[in-house]
């Protein structure tokens, strides 16, 4: 599978604006990094530092993912989350052995003491649940999480794709109430957070959410069931709430399992039509969660109000579609139908598609020519050309 190109004049410095766009986000902009001749990337090393404010004394330990050209150095630590350690914050760096990937127990202390007291820690197979709220909560988001997890997983060995499994535990962090969250979530996504129930952070590589059984749309019916997961199925309103946390742990999953990288230039309308794909709630079921693939009444309906072919052709090449206020409700509606269409009525090219950006690695080297040429190699034609059948396909549907 081809790797996109690295060119070699970037330093560490070039890395920080494709960073900011990518925090709260699932797609960076477009950018590149640089190789050493010493390089380190893919070495465990631990590294002791100190960034351009501070007089203490730093260490992150972790493999390197990239060393730029002035000796910048993007490394993954144990929980999974990326440190970016420019190059002139550097006072030594140590090789270390491999040593086998961290337990579920061994990443929750690590998250446990970065959070405010109160928190406790839930393990499950794959999952890493630090929460201060109810037990019971946080094991109904686990034993959602952990269903996802199975069929997202089958889904993609089904369509031959070549993901793996997530090498270390996935951390979900749930605040008790919204207040709290909102305090926690403010510096990541601004003014947006009070609007938005949970989020996947690339740079932490964390789930974060808060109990959604708070709100005041479930409140009373949390009292008159006592069963977490009755209560959240007995709300019309629960739908929308557990389709963002099943939204945000596709993204987490896509992230880890190979399905996309970190940081590399994966264009938003995929990310987050992938990520819808698999959001279909079902207040029928106590997970509140449906499955993969089924029609999302709510998206399709915006989709019909919204869909224009000249959107549609935009969303392919230009990420800021999805972060302008004015345009992006409409972006996603598109980008959902988009997906949609192609994972059911073309799956062979869309795994194609999908293998070959997930290929990619962090912060490599992207343009809207590419991405048009990517899009038109994989599905053998620009998406106008494919925008009739798209309509009729979404024609039949009810």
């Amino acid at each position: 599978m081809e790797r996109s190109r690295v060119d070699r004049r970037v330093s560490c410095r070039a890395w920080k604006r494709a960073i900011v766009v990518a925090i709260g986000l699932s797609s960076v902009a477009s950018t590149a990094v640089a190789a050493t001749t010493a390089d380190l990337t893919g070495q465990r090393v631990q590294v002791v530092y100190r960034d351009s404010g501070g007089a203490t004394e730093q260490m992150s330990e972790g493999d390197v993912l990239v060393e730029a050209l002035d000796g910048g150095l993007l490394i993954e630590e144990a929980d999974g989350q990326l440190r970016l350690i420019e190059a002139d914050w550097r006072e030594r760096v140590d090789p270390l052995p491999e040593t086998a990937p961290a337990t579920p127990a061994e990443v929750g202390r690590q998250v446990l003491a970065e959070l405010p007291e109160g928190f406790q820690l839930l393990t499950t197979r794959h999952y890493c649940i630090c929460f201060d709220t109810s037990r019971d909560y946080a094991s109904w988001v686990g034993s959602v999480f952990e269903r996802l997890h199975q069929a997202f997983g089958t889904y993609f060995r089904r369509e031959k794709l070549d993901i793996s499994r997530p090498k270390r535990p996935l951390v979900v962090v749930i605040f008790a109430d919204r207040s709290r969250y909102q305090a926690h979530a403010e510096p990541t996504l601004g003014t947006a957070s009070p609007n938005v129930v949970g989020y996947y952070n690339l740079m932490s590589n964390r789930v974060i959410t808060y109990d959604i059984t708070g709100s005041d749309l479930l409140r009373e019916r949390l009292v008159q069931r006592p069963s977490v997961g009755r209560a959240i199925a007995a709300s019309p309103a629960a739908s929308a709430l557990v389709s963002t946390l099943v939204h945000e742990a596709t993204h987490q999953l896509a992230f880890n399992t190979g399905l996309h990288q970190r940081l590399a230039p994966i264009p938003v309308w995929l990310s987050e039509g992938v990520a819808m794909y698999f959001e279909t709630p079902d207040l029928q079921a106590t997970s509140g969660w449906r499955g993969i693939g089924m029609l999302n009444h709510q998206r399709f309906e915006r989709w019909r109000q919204v869909h224009r072919r000249e959107l549609l052709s935009r969303i392919i090449v230009d990420d800021d579609v999805f972060r302008d206020p004015v345009t992006a409700l409409d972006a996603y509606a598109e980008a959902w139908g988009l997906a949609f269409f192609l994972l059911k009525t073309q799956r062979r090219e869309a795994a194609d598609y999908l293998a070959r950006l997930g290929s990619r690695g962090p912060l490599t080297s992207d343009s809207p020519e590419q991405r048009l040429a990517d899009f038109e190699a994989a599905f053998g034609g620009d998406v106008e050309s494919l925008e009739p059948e798209l309509v009729r396909f979404f024609a039949r549907q009810r």
